[in-house]
C-alpha cells in the first residue's frame, strides 16, 4: 500500500477488489476510490459490507471494457488477474487520466516492464510502457504468499506517469509498429526488422544514426523514437 503514493488528494481505482481487503486499506488513505469488480457475487458481496462508504464507488463492470476517460485523473492500485494483465496496462495507459499504477502483477511480467536495454527482457511492452511512464520494481511476493498458491512468483511495480512522453515522435501509430516489427524477429538484426514498415529501411537506419547490424533489444527509446520519425519522413 505504501508502494503506491497514494494520499487524501486523490483518487483511487482498484481493479477486481475480490472480497475488500485491499479496497479497506485504500478507503483509510485516498480522498476517494473507485473499485471495479465484473463479479457479480463478489460485488454484491462489497455492496454489502463497503457498500455504505461515502468515499467508495462501486463498479460491476468488466475492466478491459470499462471506460477509464470519464474519470478524473486517478492512481491504479490492484492486483491484477495474470491473463489481462498486459492489455489491462495498455488500456489504462491510453486513458488519458492516468497519474499512476501499483500493480501486483506476475513477475515475470514486471520484469520486462522495467527491463532496460540490452537485456533479455528488454523488448515491446519495455518500450511502451516506458514511453509513457517511469516503472520502478518495487519487491517479489513469493507464490506461498497468496491462497491458492499459483505457479509463479508475483512482484509489485509502480510506474508514474510522465507529464509528457521523454522523446518526441513524429507519429505515435508508426513509432509503435516500428517497434513491434522489430522485435517479431528478435533474433535478426535491425535492418531484418523494420522491413515491414520501412520503404527504405537501410536510409531509415542511416538518417537516425544506427548502425544496421544492431540487434532490437539493443536500441533505446530514444533510438527508436528517432528511428520511427526518420522512417515517417523518407
Amino acid at each position: 500500500m505504501a508502494a503506491s503514493g497514494v494520499g487524501p488528494e486523490d483518487t483511487a481505482v482498484e481493479i477486481g477488489p475480490g472480497l475488500g481487503t485491499l479496497t479497506k486499506l485504500l478507503l483509510e488513505k485516498a480522498g476517494k476510490v473507485t473499485a471495479i469488480e465484473v463479479d457479480r457475487a463478489l460485488f454484491t458481496r462489497l455492496e454489502g459490507g463497503l457498500g455504505q462508504e461515502p468515499k467508495l464507488e462501486l463498479v460491476n463492470a468488466d475492466a478491459l471494457k470499462f471506460d477509464y476517460s470519464a474519470l478524473g485523473p486517478f492512481k491504479c492500485v490492484a492486483n491484477i488477474p495474470y491473463h489481462i494483465t498486459t492489455p489491462l496496462i495498455f488500456k489504462l495507459l491510453d486513458s488519458g487520466k492516468l497519474l499512476s499504477m501499483t500493480l501486483t502483477i506476475q513477475k515475470e511480467v514486471a520484469e520486462r516492464i522495467a527491463a532496460k536495454p540490452g537485456t533479455k527482457d528488454y523488448g515491446v511492452l519495455s518500450l511502451m510502457v516506458q514511453y509513457k511512464g517511469k516503472p520502478e520494481y518495487k519487491f517479489t511476493i513469493p507464490a506461498g504468499a497468496f491462497r491458492p498458491v499459483p505457479k509463479v512468483d508475483s512482484a509489485c511495480i509502480r510506474v508514474d506517469i510522465y507529464q509528457g512522453p521523454p522523446v518526441h515522435v513524429d507519429d505515435e501509430e508508426l513509432f509503435r509498429k516500428v517497434i513491434k516489427s522489430a522485435f517479431s524477429q528478435r533474433r535478426k538484426t535491425i535492418l531484418n526488422g523494420i522491413k515491414q514498415v520501412a520503404k527504405d529501411p537501410l536510409k531509415a537506419l542511416q538518417t537516425a544514426g544506427i548502425d544496421e547490424k544492431r540487434r532490437p533489444e539493443t536500441l533505446s527509446l530514444e533510438d527508436f523514437a528517432r528511428l520511427a520519425n526518420a522512417i515517417k519522413k523518407l
